[in-house]
């Protein structure tokens, strides 16, 4: 089955609707509880969900909280059928990732992408969406992960970091910045990866998409915490930096330490404190180790 059933008309001179769509979907449940290979295999439509066309964005659209605010209205949109339709079913986030069209290239694979990857993390989950997946490993485009000769790219470190540092518990706390509410310091709180800190940790997701450092303010329930930073910035200063495919972890440069091994991750301990540091043009999570927080029980 094509995930794109809008291409069939332009390549195959077949037009399917949604109303079509739906039902060949039913049927092919029907089919598959039928089987008995597949009789208990989930079926998830396509869904795709990108921010900006490959061939004419610019590394200004990367930055623009404008266009990642985008993603929040689409999700709303779906969230508000599917309650309608089919109340209690998950919602996941299929094919994604930041231009269409296989990507921009110069900016998909850099660390200028790294923005609309993470904030696309933090804002699904606070959204309600259980799984985001993105496009792609390997090959096809410029939005990999890693290159051809299996050397990761920005977006594939912040996903290994993402993976260890935040848990699944989504907090609606608020966090204010030296920008006073700046449109380009976005932030997300979780409950701290259980696999790896104590019961009660905390997880602040943050980036600063301007040009000038900021500093953040942490809400008052994490201000005696012990704090782990891992702050994530290009290999090279200011703006050309964006372009670079090349990261470093709190001044460190990321890479493998042979074909099979990656690196030791480790966070810059920080004494409790009521603000954190984002330089310019930087991606961080902050783990508030003994925040002890009730959610994260």
């Amino acid at each position: 089955m094509s995930s794109e059933p809008n291409s069939y008309e332009k390549k195959a001179g077949i037009r399917v609707d949604g109303a079509q769509l739906g039902q060949d979907f039913i049927r092919l449940r029907e089919m598959m509880r039928e089987s008995k290979f597949y009789h208990d295999a989930g079926l998830y439509g396509a869904g795709h969900r990108y921010y900006v066309n490959g061939r004419d964005t610019s590394l200004d659209d990367f930055l623009d909280p404008d266009i990642l605010n985008t993603l929040a209205v689409k999700i709303h949109q779906v969230l508000k059928e599917v309650r309608l339709v089919s109340p209690g079913e998950s919602v996941w986030l299929g094919e994604t990732s930041s231009a269409y069209g296989g990507g921009a290239v110069g900016l998909s694979d850099t660390f200028a992408a790294g923005f609309m990857w993470l904030d696309k993390l933090g804002l699904s989950a606070r959204l309600g969406l259980d799984v985001v997946m993105r496009q792609v490993f390997i090959g096809s485009g410029s939005y990999h992960l890693v290159d051809d000769n299996l050397n990761p790219l920005p977006d594939y470190w912040l996903s290994v970091l993402y993976k260890r540092l935040v848990g699944l518990e989504v907090l609606n706390v608020e966090v204010f910045s030296s920008f006073n509410r700046s449109k380009r310091v976005r932030m997300y709180l979780h409950c701290a990866n259980r696999n790896s800190y104590r019961t009660g940790a905390l997880t602040l997701i943050s980036m600063n998409l301007s040009k000038k450092p900021a500093r953040i303010s942490v809400p008052a329930l994490v201000s005696s915490s012990t704090v782990e930073a891992f702050v994530l910035e290009s290999d090279q200063p200011g703006e050309d930096g964006l372009y670079s495919r090349s990261v470093k972890l709190n001044g460190q440069l990321l890479k493998m330490v042979d074909d099979e091994t990656l690196p030791d991750f480790k966070g810059s301990r920080l004494p409790p404190t009521e603000r954190v540091a984002l330089p310019a043009y930087s991606l961080a999570f902050f783990v508030f180790t003994d925040a002890r927080a009730p959610a994260c029980v």
